[in-house]
């Protein structure tokens, strides 16, 4: 077929092509040469030749029609492209005329040209929905250039804001298909805003329309079925997702404004939020407050059933007030001394739970409060926190932790007062906290702040009163405590044996004893307190305690070697004493020492240890006090010296 195709050379000759068939074929020449006429070979060279020729004939045909069909197809589309152009065209074109005829015939009189004003209005509102529905359908066939030219013609007739609308509710079609109706409308308007300006001529009102569309409808009605369910029946589940959906709608917000939506997006944003949410922020305050109040009860009394405690009734009133001022001067124990057992009624998870249902109520007033109204409503919220927390919980157990604390003369007290104290503190610091870091941002600027630190200041100052009054009965308690082991434990004999010459010089048993009880109660006060107040407590202990000893040691006549006891057993007082780490209380440990020395110095030395650097600015009849419990003090020459 090569061979066939090299004698298909132009321009074509049947005559020529024939003969340079025969001419190419062994044995077809007339000439003379090795090889002669070959008749038989020429025939069988012309009849393959006429098959060849035959297949070739009819793949050039195959070829052919395919060709044909091909031309007339693209000869069809062109048509119709050319047709469809011209159309276009006549659109633009009658756009344009009946566009001016609708101007026009604005101004004709309508009893004179009523009827070529009515033809005029029937073809603008015809050709209007021709244009509507040819950018409609452009716009499901995804064709941005026709719908632009479109919007173009339809850009001065009345029915563009259809066209607009058109665009905004196909837009949406199968938008919200996950189960995230805010991520979804944010995918929405990035999927516009890169496609509106192609389209429309001004693009930012498109989208901001899209935007507006998207809230009234969309996020409005689904912000109402959420919310509408559990508005009256769940306080609580309600809060929560108000919280949320709010929290999300202004994220949402938040991402638009990088869009251009005009002048004042802020505005036409806060608009579009305020018009979801209104109903429901108009009267949030008034539910928080309400669910904060029966939530922090039900906190509270789920606690105390726990304990099998029922409350008792803290009085209020003059008789009350005047009880708690005779009692803190006094410290005597108006009322019923109860007992509670050692338990504090003071419970940290209690408080975490308040602290922690208050923290959530200071977040959601902070986002959903109307700025003018934040300061007042933090301030409702705090009031409902130092209701429940500080007097219903730390005030309630500091009273029944005072009512617990036993009289000063009572046998093995259990002082339990200072496991109040150390829980109150604790408390108080979270306290202190959620203040600091809750509050004050929400109050800093505003005249509520003075409000809620002279509350603040109010409360403190009332619990430490009431601590103090706890503390300092608690400490003439322990003070009693000692009394009852010096009582129990110390002899007369102790300090005027009747064997001088057998006294092993050591401390008394009267002495240990109140030494461990001391160091008891000073590990448990510097356990039981924090900075200052921990030195402030065990310098007034620390006083006390050497009073007792003072006033101990001045019923006792001594003997020379009773006196030597009783300079071992205070020498183990100030060993104790140090445990205080209080320079006065060992300062006063000292001095008592040097004046034990009274007892036992030779009578010749008494004025030159009286005069010596420990007791030379001691009042002398305080002096003089101990040199008479000295059993020789009767003596005149022991009288003569100390005179």
């Amino acid at each position: 077929m090569a061979t066939t195709a090299e004698l298909f050379e132009e321009p074509f000759v049947a005559d020529e092509y024939i003969e340079r068939l025969v001419w190419r074929t062994p044995g077809g020449g007339s000439r003379g040469g090795p090889e002669a006429f070959d008749p038989k070979r020429l025939l069988e060279e012309f009849v393959n030749h006429i098959q060849e020729l035959q297949i070739m004939d009819e793949r050039i045909q195959r070829k052919v029609e395919k060709l044909e069909q091909q031309c007339q197809k693209e000869a069809k589309e062109f048509a119709k492209k050319v047709q469809e152009l011209q159309k276009s065209n006549q659109i633009k074109e009658a756009a344009d005329v009946i566009q001016k005829l609708h101007l026009i015939a604005q101004e004709l009189p309508f009893d004179r040209f009523s009827e070529v004003k009515s033809k005029i209005a029937s073809k603008y509102h015809d050709l209007e929905c021709q244009l509507i529905q040819e950018f409609t359908s452009a716009q499901r066939r995804g064709e941005v250039s026709r719908m632009r030219e479109v919007a173009a013609v339809l850009l001065h007739f009345k029915g563009y804001s259809h066209c607009i609308d058109v665009y905004i509710k196909q837009c949406q079609e199968g938008a919200y298909l996950r189960n995230d109706i805010f991520e979804d409308a944010a995918i929405l308007c990035q999927r516009v805003n890169k496609q509106v300006g192609d389209i429309f001529s001004n693009p930012e009102a498109v989208l901001a329309k899209l935007i507006q569309n998207v809230f009234e409808i969309k996020l409005q009605s689904f912000v109402k079925d959420q919310l509408e369910e559990c508005r009256k029946s769940d306080a609580e589940q309600y809060l929560k997702s108000l919280y949320e959906l709010y929290t999300r709608t202004t994220g949402l917000s938040s991402k638009l404004m990088e869009f251009n939506l005009g002048t004042d997006k802020q505005t036409f944003l806060s608009k579009l939020i305020k018009s979801i949410f209104i109903s429901y922020l108009e009267n949030y305050i008034e539910v928080e407050i309400g669910y904060l109040k029966s939530r922090s009860a039900m906190i509270l009394q789920r606690y105390y059933d726990s304990k099998n405690h029922q409350k008792r009734s803290i009085g209020t009133g003059g008789i009350q007030d005047l009880k708690e001022r005779i009692r803190q001067r006094t410290n005597l124990p108006l009322g019923p001394s109860i007992d509670t057992h050692g338990e504090t009624f003071l419970s940290q998870e209690v408080v975490v739970n308040l602290l922690q249902e208050t923290k959530q109520a200071f977040e959601r007033c902070h986002r959903l409060s109307d700025p003018s109204d934040l300061p007042r409503n933090a301030f409702r919220i705090f009031t409902i926190l130092v209701e429940f927390l500080c007097i219903e919980h730390i005030d309630y157990a500091l009273e029944t932790g005072l009512a617990g604390i036993p009289s000063s003369d009572s046998r093995n007290a259990n002082l339990y007062f200072l496991d109040v104290v150390q829980q109150a503190n604790t408390i108080f610091h979270l306290f202190d906290k959620q203040f600091n870091d809750h509050l004050m941002p929400l109050i800093s600027s505003s005249p509520k702040l003075s409000e809620c630190l002279q509350k603040k200041k109010e409360i403190i100052e009332q619990m430490e009163m009431k601590l103090d009054t706890g503390i300092d009965r608690t400490l003439n308690c322990m003070i009693g405590q000692m009394k009852h082991i010096l009582a129990a434990e110390q002899k007369k004999t102790d300090f005027k044996p009747e064997d001088e010459n057998n006294v092993l010089i050591q401390y008394t048993n009267a002495c240990v004893k109140v030494c461990v009880y001391v160091r008891k109660q000073v590990e448990k006060i510097k356990n039981s307190m924090d900075g200052k107040n921990v030195d402030t407590v065990l310098m007034e202990l620390g006083v006390r305690f050497h009073r007792l000893i003072y006033e101990h040691l001045q019923q006792y006549s001594y003997s020379c070697m009773g006196g030597m006891l009783a300079i071992c057993d205070v020498a183990e007082y100030r060993k104790c004493a140090k445990d205080f780490k209080i320079p006065m209380v060992l300062h006063l440990f000292d001095t008592l020492h040097a004046l034990c020395n009274l007892l036992v110095v030779a009578p010749d030395n008494l004025k030159q240890v009286c005069s010596g650097e420990q007791l030379a600015n001691l009042d002398k009849n305080i002096l003089h006090s101990f040199v008479q419990l000295r059993a020789d003090y009767r003596s005149a020459r022991l009288a003569r010296h100390f005179s």
